[in-house]
């Protein structure tokens, strides 16, 4: 153990953070270092200062926008370890072997071997139970089974009923009938709005889940798309859903926050701005119209900014 290991490790040590091993040679290394004893010692007068001053509450909104953004940082940076790593990123376990002819022939026969014996049980379960029989439980009525569906085709809607029809595909294609109360139908949809690379798909999903926003998930989902989705258009119908509950509901406002302050497309920031008039007179609302008024490199953001800032009765 050297200096410069204790150094990167001291908030570590000090908030009792290192394993006993770790921390038993850290100790040991103290008794023979000045220095870093000295660094130690510092840090601990430190955390006792800091200890002292009272605490402080987030505000709610703060605590959301960090969680967002972690959530964020997460799945931009998650990466596939153990045996995980084997299953979804099978090529970064291989290029730490040294691979040769005979790793290779020994990986062909495994992946022929378990590829005839699933070919065997889903020729088998499809005989028995019928084309559908992966997708949804026997009684036709249950919940799908989420990790059988491999993509959505199609959404359409017959405009004379509440029928909604969705072709999507397992091991081959399928499809499946209902309205939108029907649980396999919300399914189908939270499944569309948050995976599908067909923007069209994605489109029909977020329109159909608007007309359904009383239900928790399905304000999950269009937050979800409001956030991440690549579509300004997705985004947009996304946002008109959460319209409504946007007064009530802290999350949907500091989602809608984020997309006014961060989105690249003006026309959804401007969506936002409007969507935030009936709470415009909230805190963090008005601050951030405030920094948009006078910051922003959109003129019409600003301006509208400016707008809604002068419709606000003065805080005495």
């Amino acid at each position: 153990m050297n200096c410069d290991w204790v150094k990167s490790n001291v908030t570590l040590y000090v908030y009792d953070e290192l394993a006993d091993d770790a921390r038993y040679e850290l100790e040991q290394h103290l008794d023979r270092c000045t220095v870093c004893a000295g660094e130690i010692k510092s840090a601990l007068a430190f955390k006792a200062a800091m200890s002292a001053l009272p605490q402080l509450e987030p505000t709610p909104n703060l605590l959301a926008s960090c969680r967002m953004q972690l959530q964020e940082r997460l799945e931009e940076t998650e990466q596939a370890r153990g045996w995980r790593r084997w299953v979804f990123d099978p090529m970064a376990t291989l290029r730490r072997l040294n691979f040769s002819p005979a790793l290779a022939a020994v990986l062909l026969m495994v992946g022929f071997g378990a590829g005839a014996g699933t070919a065997y049980k889903i020729t088998s379960t499809n005989n028995a139970a019928g084309p559908i029989a992966n997708a949804v439980q026997p009684n036709g009525q249950g919940e799908l089974a989420e990790a059988s569906v491999v993509g959505i085709r199609g959404i359409s809607q017959d405009p004379s009923s509440n029928q909604v029809e969705i072709k999507y595909d397992t091991m081959v294609p399928q499809q499946v009938q209902g309205t939108l109360d029907d649980p396999r139908i919300q399914q189908l949809l939270l499944y569309a709005a948050r995976t599908q690379n067909n923007t069209g798909v994605r489109m029909d999903s977020v329109d159909l889940l608007t007309r359904k926003p009383e239900d928790e998930g399905v304000r999950e989902a269009l937050m979800y798309a409001l956030r991440y989705d690549n579509n300004p258009g997705v985004r947009l119908k996304a946002m008109e859903g959460l319209g409504p509950y946007v007064k009530d509901d802290i999350r949907i406002r500091n989602a809608v926050l984020e997309a006014l302050v961060n989105d690249s497309n003006p026309g959804v920031r401007t969506g936002a701005i409007n969507l935030l008039k009936p709470v415009r007179a909230d805190g963090s609302v008005r601050q951030v119209l405030q920094h948009l008024a006078t910051e922003d490199q959109n003129q019409n953001i600003r301006t509208l900014s400016r707008s809604v800032l002068a419709s606000m009765p003065q805080i005495e």
